[in-house]
């Protein structure tokens, strides 16, 4: 009868060393200074690879060999990146805004918004009561609906997302509802101009006339469709 008994305690105790090493890892996730240095280390990974991309992008083109190498370090990170996201959201909700910050929010979203569409699509109910809780700002959250659209092919609202078209070799903006009047809508929610904002974010002139006729292209192009 040693060895079963031997076993059972070995079992024991196992069980609680695992008990303990998981309160261990969610007191040290749930301690501000510890999410705050989680959600730091994956905004470095996810982000540092996209803006050494994006700047060789921009020397050599969106399809050179140069940009593709941290393409893939980008795709690897990421994949990592969205596993401990999935995690922290999980186990303890969307975080308070005082606990991890205006940076914080904009890691938990970047990476949601680098995933796919189901999986963001998924998030969104999350993201909604985030909004209503006063965790979010409203603007992560419409950039995630913005992309979620045009990834099913519909217009966007607020103009948050390009696209790069390869038969022009060019970045332009996803086509938007009612241009006229987007600076309202995003004035709305506290957001700047959109001319403002492509101008800073992507180095991007805003044309109203031209994308009065690519909205109205766009729309002729999808009633086809139906």
């Amino acid at each position: 009868m040693a060895k079963p008994i031997l076993i059972f305690f070995s079992i024991l105790i196992i069980a609680c060393f695992s008990k303990n090493n998981s309160k261990d890892f969610t007191n040290s996730v749930q301690k501000p200074e510890n999410l705050i240095a989680i959600l730091d280390t994956i905004r470095q990974k996810e982000q540092t690879p996209i803006r050494l991309r994006d700047s060789l992008m921009n020397i050599y083109g969106a399809e050179s060999k140069e940009a593709e190498v941290y393409q893939k370090q980008y795709r690897k990170n990421h994949a990592q990146n969205i596993i401990k996201i999935k995690e922290i959201l999980q186990n303890y909700g969307w975080p308070e805004q005082k606990q991890i910050g205006d940076r914080g929010n904009r890691t938990i979203c970047n990476v949601l918004q680098h995933s796919d569409l189901k999986t963001r699509e998924h998030y969104i109910p999350l993201m909604k009561k985030a909004v209503l809780d006063n965790k979010l700002e409203a603007r992560f959250l419409v950039r995630a609906e913005d992309r979620i659209a045009t990834d099913k092919g519909q217009l966007q609202i607020y103009g948050g997302q390009m696209k790069y078209y390869p038969e022009t070799k060019s970045f332009n903006l996803w086509p938007v509802f009612d241009p006229v009047n987007i600076d309202k809508r995003r004035a709305k929610i506290g957001l700047e101009p959109i001319a403002i904002f492509l101008k800073n974010r992507f180095n991007f002139e805003w044309n109203l006339e031209e994308q009065l006729k690519r909205t109205a292209a766009f729309e002729k192009e999808r009633l086809k469709k139906e």
